[in-house]
């Protein structure tokens, strides 16, 4: 279990999308700092948002910020792009990219926190998977979902790992939600504020995932049949 109250956060990605839902949900319940990071990050009129720059694809970058934010307690992996190219077609250099960005990025920052999150107590790291690694003929489950479903084994790894130093690890599924990478999509998305909200809660009841609308609730048990099960048309 890991309360906002009174804690300082990093939230990757924090100043747009999901990610500015999720500092708005950690200052709700109490958060009294939050790093937000961006390629370019614009100054922010809260006193208690601390905007840093991130280049999630550069290998020395997450080791650079946790330098630099050194008080942390929680931990957000949320910022990432979103990719359409089918696996057969992506050359091995766009496969290259979108699993640096996608996987490793994201390992990275876990490893470059983990000694903080240990020196504040243990903390917790929540990491946002994709519905795309569950399930294909879903937008974006080629490259994307593969490099997605890498993520999830590491998320599950990591929660081995640093439970041994105290730390929770929340890993995220959702599928479609309603930000500028997906927006131009059709379909049924989730709401921003509602999955940030969600996320919040679930680390304060120490949860390890968090399914966060229905089509995940659905593929995550779909997951123990048949494989045809997870082949969606469109």
């Amino acid at each position: 279990m890991t309360t906002a109250s009174g804690a300082t956060a990093l939230v990757t990605g924090g100043q747009r999308g999901l990610g500015k839902e999720i500092v708005r949900e950690l200052l709700g319940a109490g958060a009294s700092k939050v790093y937000v990071t961006s390629r370019r990050p614009a100054a922010e009129d809260d006193p208690r948002i601390v905007p840093l720059a991130f280049e999630l694809e550069d290998r020395r970058s997450a080791a650079a910020l946790a330098r630099v934010a050194g008080d942390v307690g929680i931990v957000v992996n949320n910022a990432g792009i979103m990719t359409f190219g089918p696996l057969l077609e992506d050359d091995d250099e766009e496969v290259g990219r979108v699993f640096e960005i996608v996987a490793f990025g994201p390992l990275r920052v876990a490893k470059a926190f983990a000694p903080v999150l240990a020196a504040n107590g243990g903390g917790a790291l929540v990491n946002l998977h994709s519905l795309t690694s569950w399930i294909a003929g879903f937008p974006g489950s080629g490259t994307y979902g593969a490099a997605k479903a890498a993520l999830i084994s590491m998320t599950n790894t990591l929660r081995v790992e640093l439970g041994a130093q105290g730390t929770q690890v929340l890993g995220v599924q959702l599928g479609l939600t309603d930000t500028d990478l997906v927006r131009r999509l059709e379909g049924p998305k989730n709401d921003p504020h509602a999955v940030a909200a969600d996320i919040v809660s679930a680390l304060q009841k120490g949860e390890s995932e968090l399914l966060a609308d229905d089509f995940s609730r659905h593929f995550k048990a779909a997951l123990s049949g048949p494989v045809e099960g997870l082949t969606v048309s469109g």
